[in-house]
């Protein structure tokens, strides 16, 4: 049985929420004018508000005893040194050491590594210098100008969120496109949209034998050696792989490789080779200032301690909601069209890593451990699932993220977008009461009995907690201190549950599953599976028939 319930430190907690429950943040607010300044904090230009949540001084120092008693301090160390903290796996997690200064050393199995990461950067950079000043060509002599990047899980999701959140930094020569399922029509799509002659494609797969990846770079391979009527199409191909030979089997030189390491999870890969989209982009300086800021907010997080540090502070928030207050789900909802997929980044991020229920050592927990994030751009998201947040029996915790004027953004527009999320802030905590509800509804065309029953369901709670995040400027640097904030937030409550943040054992069995289902769906011998997959797949076969 997990012994983190038993802890007193948790135990003091559950007593605690108790005490508190009933207390409304509105009341706490209306007497104590300094909240606001005593919740928040600055990191360069990242601001966090904090007061509306449902905490006092006691709940943060009761949350700090519990991540000090479950060994915290050590997790974060072990982190940094390059210790085999996915142990299931048995390696490191040193996406930290893909933005640390080479003048840093950090060992793998007795080897500094910093060398080796500031060698592909250096490669990254001489490769982004050549395409940009046009003399990487493709084979009928015209330079790039589109760019395909092939992957899927955090090998897209990290290039398409920060191509997108960062595209005011972008070349305007280039346009980058995204293929990552393997939905025919995704891939269609994009070859509508590129000229054959000037394209380069990216695969990335560290393994390069991802089943959705390979294929549609199979796919694309074949298209352009059609469309270009020729087999050397190698100025047209990169790899960001941990299988040179596979890559170089696939027909792509060892020269058009860049590696990324065992130790670098998918999730965690953007600041590896895996960035080179965002590179190619944004140039090789930007993206060394976007590595700059993830390595800031990683000082920040091992340095400061618990009670004045960004990423610990949220992470903690995260186990006072899921583990007292019993939530099951947290919203991400950036007012920032850049950051649209924002939420699908950390969405990955945070279910992945944290969505098990064994402990490292093999027990059983019997606690809710990583939420389900949900969320969107905030103005769409006012307009759907927002009434929920608001009088739904849901508690779910928001995280509002709000970025300076970009340059090219009318001023107007941006007072409305800051507005929006600061109104929904306050409304989550304020609410509205039957007494006020009561008093807003017109006493003419109504009697005092339907003014009664329409103030009932004009009541919203109120006492709904949120984060609010102001980024002065959406720049690559304060970007990547961002998603590092929510790298090292994961890891917090990873810890605290101790629970294998890195590695990803469920998403296996739907991969292992899938080949035998494959080929009985091209099959028609005896179909050796339960009756319900072995039934779809005859449907399958029945359509596919008639088509």
């Amino acid at each position: 049985m997990n012994t983190l319930t038993k802890r007193v430190e948790w135990q003091a907690l559950q007593a605690h929420q108790k005490t508190i429950a009933s207390f409304h943040m509105q009341d706490w607010f209306n007497q104590d004018p300094q909240r606001f300044s005593r919740f928040s904090l600055t990191l360069e230009e990242i601001f966090l508000d904090y007061s509306k949540n449902r905490i006092t001084t006691e709940t943060l120092n009761l949350l700090s005893q519990l991540a000090t008693a479950t060994h915290l301090p050590k997790k974060i160390n072990a982190l940094f040194s390059g210790e085999a903290i996915n142990s299931t796996e048995k390696r490191p997690a040193l996406h930290v050491a893909l933005r640390a200064p080479e003048k840093q050393s950090i060992y793998v199995n007795g080897q500094n590594i910093m060398p080796t990461i500031h060698a592909t950067l250096k490669k990254m950079g001489e490769f982004i210098e050549k395409v940009h000043n046009a003399t990487w060509r493709g084979v009928t002599g015209k330079p790039i100008r589109d760019i395909v990047n092939i992957g899927i899980g955090g090998s897209h999701l990290g290039p398409l969120m920060t191509v997108s959140a960062l595209a005011d930094f972008a070349k305007e020569e280039l346009c980058c496109h995204f293929i990552s399922n393997i939905d025919s029509a995704h891939l269609n799509a994009v070859l509508k949209e590129i000229n054959p002659e000037s394209t380069l494609f990216i695969i990335s797969s560290k393994s390069f034998s991802t089943l959705e990846t390979i294929t549609n770079a199979e796919t694309l391979r074949h298209w352009l050696q059609t469309q270009l009527n020729t087999q050397n199409i190698a100025p047209h191909f990169i790899a960001i792989t941990g299988a040179t030979e596979k890559a170089m089997t696939f027909g792509i030189p060892k020269e058009n490789i860049f590696d990324i390491w065992d130790w670098v999870g998918g999730r965690y890969s953007i600041w590896s080779a895996i960035g080179l989209p965002l590179a190619l982009l944004i140039g090789m300086d930007h993206f060394l200032e976007f590595l700059a800021g993830a390595h800031s907010m990683d000082q920040h997080f091992q340095h400061t301690e618990f009670t004045q540090n960004m990423p610990v502070l949220m992470g903690l928030l995260g186990i006072w909601y899921i583990n007292f207050f019993g939530t099951t789900h947290h919203a991400i909802v950036p007012y920032s069209h850049p950051l649209n997929y924002l939420r699908s980044h950390i969405q990955q991020l945070d279910m992945e890593s944290n969505g098990k229920n064994i402990t490292q050592y093999g027990e059983t927990i019997r606690f809710l451990t990583g939420p389900v994030i949900l969320g969107e751009q905030g103005c769409n998201g006012q307009h759907a699932f927002h009434q929920l947040f608001h009088q739904g029996n849901h508690l779910i915790p928001v995280d509002f993220i709000l970025t300076g004027k970009r340059n090219n953004e009318l001023d107007h527009h941006h007072a409305i977008l800051v507005s929006s999320g600061l109104s929904q802030a306050k409304a989550l905590m304020q609410g509205k009461s039957y007494a006020e509800a009561l008093a807003e509804i017109p006493l003419e065309n109504n009697t005092l009995e339907e003014r009664k029953q329409l103030a009932k369901h004009k009541v919203i709670p109120g006492n709904r907690p949120s984060n609010f995040l102001f980024i002065n400027r959406l720049t690559p640097r304060n970007l990547g201190a961002l998603i590092a904030l929510y790298e090292h937030k994961t890891f917090v409550q990873g810890a605290i549950w101790d629970i294998n943040s890195f590695d990803q054992w469920g998403v296996e069995l739907g991969k292992n599953l899938l080949p035998p289902i494959l080929a009985a769906l091209n099959a028609q011998d005896n179909i050796l599976h339960d009756s319900s997959t072995a039934g779809l797949i005859q449907h399958y076969r029945t359509l596919r028939k008639n088509v």
